[in-house]
Formats: C-alpha cells, structure tokens, sequence
C-alpha cells in the first residue's frame, strides 16, 4: 500500500503515541508490583470485591428471579465500567491501590459495589418508587462509597466533587431498574 508524506507522518505520530503509553503500563505495572499490591489498602480493595457478591447471594438465595437482578447487575457494571474509564482518562480523578494493575477503573467499585448494591435495593421492596429509591442509591454511592475510598486514599477526586455522581448514580439506577423490570415482563410472557 502506498501512503502519502502525510499519512506516514500520521502513522508515526500514532505510534510514537502508543509507544509512549506501553511504556507507561510497563511503568504502572512496576509501580503495582513494588508499592500496591499487598498493602492494606490493596487488601481492603479484595476483600470488598469477594464478600458483596457472598452477601448478595445469600440475600438473593430463595429469589426466583435472579436472573433479572444478575442481568441489571451485568448491565451496572458495563455502565460504571464505561464511565469510570471515560474520568480516569480524562483525569477527572485516579485510582490507587488497584486490584488488578491495567484496568484504569478501580474493580471493587466497578465490578463489585456497584452492581451488587444496585441489585440488593433491586429486591429490598421491589414495588418503592423507583426514583425514591434511585435518590438515596445515588446519596449512598455519593456521599458515603465515594469518600469512604477518597478517606483510605485508594480514590483521587482531581476535578470532581462527590455531589457530580448524583445524577450519575441516578441514571444508573433508573437503567438498571428499567431493564430488569423489562427482563421481568418478557419472563411474564414467556
């Protein structure tokens, strides 16, 4: 394939780009390794994403329809995934102490907290009003999850303050409400 000055020149400037950032993950991996991992807060951080899922289960053990709670609970996750990837990129704020040393979200959050959290108030009096309850989730996430993390330094809010999560953790919450009722009326008809 022939390419023009300006297109190689691109292609170099791409690659000089992701040159400069696999030698960053070589140097977060170092970083992990030498000064994360097994600290106490790396500890806290792997304890916080095994023992939800063992609280959830045991709440959910008798519920018929888990399903649509692990599929609302799938869906949390992808969302907070997505979001958390999108602030930590554009430094919004940053994470230490993380789990896993690649991912840019902080797992226990993300693939733990959230979801898990989402699908308990889920199921705790399933006919509330939805946004009520979506309310003091995203009071829950905001005012307590967040500064818990930001307190035993694993979270760094650089430009964010806990009140911008509410409406996040709002949206959240009324899309995986609306899904899993939606997952529940197809069960209905099934």
């Amino acid at each position: 394939m022939i390419l023009s000055s300006n297109q190689q020149q691109d292609i170099q400037v791409i690659d000089k780009n992701l040159n400069q950032i696999t030698d960053l993950i070589h140097e977060k991996l170092h970083i992990w390794v030498h000064y994360e991992v097994f600290s106490w807060q790396w500890w806290i951080g792997l304890c916080i994403t095994i023992i939800p899922w063992f609280v959830w289960y045991a709440v959910s053990r008798n519920n018929l329809n888990r399903d649509r709670f692990l599929f609302a609970g799938f869906l949390t996750l992808i969302i907070s995934v997505a979001l958390d990837v999108i602030g930590d990129q554009y430094g919004l704020w940053h994470y230490r102490f993380n789990i896993l040393p690649i991912l840019p979200t902080y797992f226990p959050w993300d693939f733990t907290l959230m979801p898990v959290t989402i699908m308990i108030f889920l199921q705790i009096k399933p006919n509330a009003n939805p946004f009520v309850k979506s309310f003091l989730f995203a009071l829950f996430a905001s005012f307590v999850g967040e500064p818990l993390f930001y307190w035993i330094d694993s979270y760094n809010p650089i430009h964010w303050r806990f009140i911008y999560s509410v409406p996040i953790q709002i949206f959240i919450y009324l899309i995986a409400y609306y899904f899993c009722k939606t997952r529940s009326k197809i069960h209905t008809f099934a």
